[in-house]
């Protein structure tokens, strides 16, 4: 069996500004900046055959490359004790759409339904006995963070392998977007990659 989600990566130099964000609630869990990603769609355990025809069928998408906006924290639950806190994403069309070709891909395989509304942000650390008024303290002291805006060329689909320590991530597929003109009229195309 096979435990999936797409997701886009984050460039290095934003996971190493989260990273120096990861202090300041006792009892908080971090993610370990190599971790971090923008979930679209979690997909969750299926056989090899599925495995299969999910990565082709997410092959077929076509989309555009975009730029996308980190900013904003928060936590889930938004009532009660919280149990995630995360970095949010300034609203972006382009994103949205994304996602939607990509829920179709995944209702056209009959694969299993995401309950969950969808809420687009990074996890930054899970938050098992953190107190909710250390929480409060911790997005109030960085409720302006705003992060330079990165390019998102590719989306990947990514396996899940859990353990003691958490959940450890893998890519198995990069899916190039479509590259964006450039002035001059060229353009430049990520290459496609896959885990070996």
């Amino acid at each position: 069996m096979h435990r999936l989600f797409v997701a886009i990566d984050l460039p290095d130099a934003l996971r190493r500004q989260l990273a120096f964000l990861e202090s300041g609630i006792r009892g908080a869990r971090w993610v370990a900046p190599e971790q971090l990603h923008l979930t679209l769609r979690f997909i969750g355990e299926i056989d090899g055959a599925q495995f299969e025809e999910l990565r082709w069928a997410l092959g077929q998408i076509e989309a555009d490359a975009f730029d996308l906006v980190l900013s904003g924290f928060g936590h889930f639950p938004t009532r009660g004790a919280p149990h995630t806190l995360w970095v949010g994403v300034a609203p972006n069309p382009v994103l949205s759409l994304l996602r939607v070709k990509i829920n179709s891909v995944v209702a056209g395989l009959r694969l299993p339904c995401e309950e969950r509304n969808y809420y687009p942000h990074v996890a930054l650390a899970r938050l098992k006995g953190a107190r909710a008024t250390h929480v409060a303290a911790y997005i109030a002291d960085h409720g302006v963070f705003v992060a330079p805006a990165f390019t998102v060329d590719e989306f990947l689909l990514y396996q899940s392998f859990l353990g003691a320590g958490g959940a450890v991530h893998r890519v198995e597929v990069g899916y190039p977007l479509r590259p964006r003109a450039l002035a001059n009229g060229e353009t430049t195309a990520p290459a496609s990659r896959e885990s070996g």
